[in-house]
């Protein structure tokens, strides 16, 4: 299956979040606020929702939280370990690594949601919302720990205002006890989630910028393939050793090989690190998925 014309939309919609963005009165000011709204109400509405329409199977379910714990586990230490490998250590300037080691595994859940009923169909919706529940709190403890010294004792709190992780967990919970939504609020819960993906995409789309590229190539080169090239085959990897079926195994290859988090930036700039240059490894990475995801799924056709 060529997967490139099924994704293409959702890239155009990218395309014209930037354009706009650079070319039009909506500037960054203006995505900002879209920011905010899709990541704080958009998002978790999308999320609570295909968790309480879709019940789990738990025991089903199991296998791919045991493969996608391990696919970060693995993505985080690759990341952490390029100062230790051979002719790269030596080139890396420790702040830059520090700030950029997040760009390797984090995830950006925009496209990642907007993506995946048309990668997975509806059945791997709550499927994704269970991997963004469990990994969310993972990736964003990796990410801040190269930098633990300006983190103080925010990432607690931050984790625990996470709206994904809010929304995620409060469907998960909901799904536990059976409980379902009232059929009157369908048609507007669903309204919900079309804004929150078509917003979604507009806005990873806005917020590229290439930065201050010229430090480190590198380093952004060793990330940016670990990012693209070596998370996909480690997911295809895990999918295996967890014998996962085909529904589950694209799900996870999906979720492997999106861009990296826009957030990566905040965080970055927020904790007195070099917020342009992770902003130019962000923007790359968004370009490069153009490519990552259509390759990674297209693994599925050669397992």
């Amino acid at each position: 299956m060529n997967f490139f014309p099924l994704l293409l939309p959702d890239f155009v919609l990218i395309l014209c979040g930037y354009l706009l963005c650079r070319h039009s009165a909506l500037n960054r000011q203006v995505w900002d606020q879209v920011d905010r709204l899709v990541y704080y109400f958009l998002f978790p509405v999308l999320l609570f929702h295909s968790i309480v329409k879709h019940p789990l199977d738990w025991q089903a379910a199991r296998p791919l939280m045991g493969a996608g714990l391990c696919m970060a586990a693995a993505g985080i230490a690759l990341a952490y370990s390029l100062p230790r490998w051979p002719l790269l250590g030596s080139r890396i300037e420790h702040r830059l690594h520090a700030a950029g080691a997040q760009v390797a595994f984090r995830f950006n859940s925009f496209i990642a949601l907007a993506l995946i009923e048309r990668v997975a169909g509806p059945a791997g919706l709550p499927l994704l919302a269970l991997l963004i529940g469990l990994l969310v709190p993972v990736f964003n403890i990796g990410a801040v720990l190269p930098m633990a010294r300006h983190a103080g004792g925010r990432l607690s709190r931050e984790l625990a205002r996470n709206p994904l992780i809010l929304a995620t967990a409060s469907g998960l919970c909901a799904n536990l006890l059976g409980l379902q939504l009232p059929d009157d609020l369908t048609p507007t819960l669903t309204r919900i989630g079309q804004a929150a993906i078509a917003l979604g995409l507009l806005a990873a789309g806005a917020g590229m910028q290439l930065g201050a590229m010229r430090e480190g190539k590198a380093l952004s080169l060793a990330l940016l393939t670990i990012k693209h090239l070596g998370l996909p085959l480690l997911a295809l990897l895990m999918a295996r050793l967890w014998q996962l079926p085909e529904l589950p195994t694209r799900v996870l290859l999906m979720f492997s090989a999106v861009p990296t988090a826009t957030s990566c930036y905040v965080l970055a700039a927020r904790m007195g690190y070099n917020g342009a240059y992770v902003a130019g490894l962000v923007t790359v990475s968004t370009l490069l998925g153009m490519l990552s995801l259509p390759l990674a799924l297209g693994l599925l056709a050669h397992w």
